[in-house]
C-alpha cells in the first residue's frame, strides 16, 4: 500500500481555468492561418506543450510551414495568451481549490505544481497561490512534453519524494497518461470518459470532501 506524501496539481483547468484562454489564443492564431478549430480540437491541445500543440494545429489544416516562421506564430500565441491572463486574480481560482490546497499543506503533503505551462508562475503570482507550493516545475524545466512523465518526475525529485509516493491531479488524457507513465497515482479532474484511466476521477477539486481524499489515498 502507497503512501501518498506530495501531491503534483496540473495548472490549466485543474487549479484555474487558464484554458478558455488558451482556446482564446489558440482560435485566433487558427483564424489567421485560415484553418478551422473548434473547441472539440482544443481537447488535444490540452496539456500538450506550445510546440506540439502547434504542429497539430498546424496539422488539423494541412498546412506546412518552415520551422523559423513556427516560431513566430508560437510567440505571436503566447503573447495574446499572457495579455488574456494579464486580468487574473484570486477570483479565478476554481471553486475549492484554495483551501483544498491550504488544507492539505496544513497536514503535511508536499504541494507541487507540475505544468506545461511557461506562464506557470505569472498565473500563481496574479492569483495570490504562489507562496502554498513546495516546488513549481513548468514548461521552463522541462523538454519532453506529457504523455512522457518528465514534467511529474522533476516535480518529485524537487521535493524528494519517490514517485510510487506521488499523487497528481490531472484534467487531460495526456496528463493522466504521465502519471501512471511516472509510476504515480492520479486524480482525474473532468469528465470520466476522458480520463477513465486514472484512479479516481472527480468533476473538480471543489467537490473533494478532505474525509473522503484521505480515506481514498489511504486505500492505494
Amino acid at each position: 500500500m502507497a503512501k501518498i506524501e506530495a501531491l503534483i496539481f496540473d495548472l490549466d483547468g485543474v487549479i484555474v481555468d487558464t484554458a478558455v484562454y488558451h482556446y482564446k489564443a489558440w482560435r485566433r492564431l487558427a483564424d489567421e492561418l485560415d484553418i478551422p478549430f473548434t473547441e472539440e480540437d482544443n481537447e488535444q491541445l490540452k496539456g500538450v506543450s506550445r510546440v506540439r500543440s502547434f504542429d497539430i494545429l498546424l496539422s488539423l489544416g494541412r498546412v506546412e510551414m518552415p520551422e523559423q516562421e513556427k516560431t513566430s506564430y508560437r510567440d505571436k500565441k503566447n503573447e495574446w495568451f499572457v495579455e488574456y491572463i494579464s486580468s487574473m486574480q484570486p477570483a479565478d481560482v476554481l471553486p475549492g481549490v484554495t483551501e483544498f490546497i491550504h488544507d492539505l499543506k496544513s497536514k503535511g503533503f508536499k504541494i507541487v505544481l507540475g505544468s506545461a505551462s511557461k506562464n506557470a508562475v505569472t498565473v500563481l503570482k496574479n492569483v495570490d497561490l504562489i507562496e502554498v507550493f513546495d516546488a513549481i516545475v513548468d514548461g521552463t524545466h522541462v523538454s519532453a512534453a506529457k504523455p512522457d512523465p518528465q514534467v511529474f518526475l522533476k516535480g518529485a525529485e524537487a521535493v524528494n519524494v519517490a514517485p510510487e509516493n506521488c499523487l497528481v491531479f490531472e484534467d487531460a488524457q495526456a496528463g493522466v497518461e504521465a502519471a501512471l507513465n511516472g509510476g504515480m497515482f492520479c486524480v482525474g479532474v473532468g469528465d470520466p470518459a476522458v480520463l477513465h484511466k486514472a484512479h479516481w476521477v472527480v468533476p473538480g477539486i471543489g467537490s473533494i470532501e478532505i474525509k473522503e481524499f484521505e480515506e481514498k489515498i489511504s486505500s492505494l
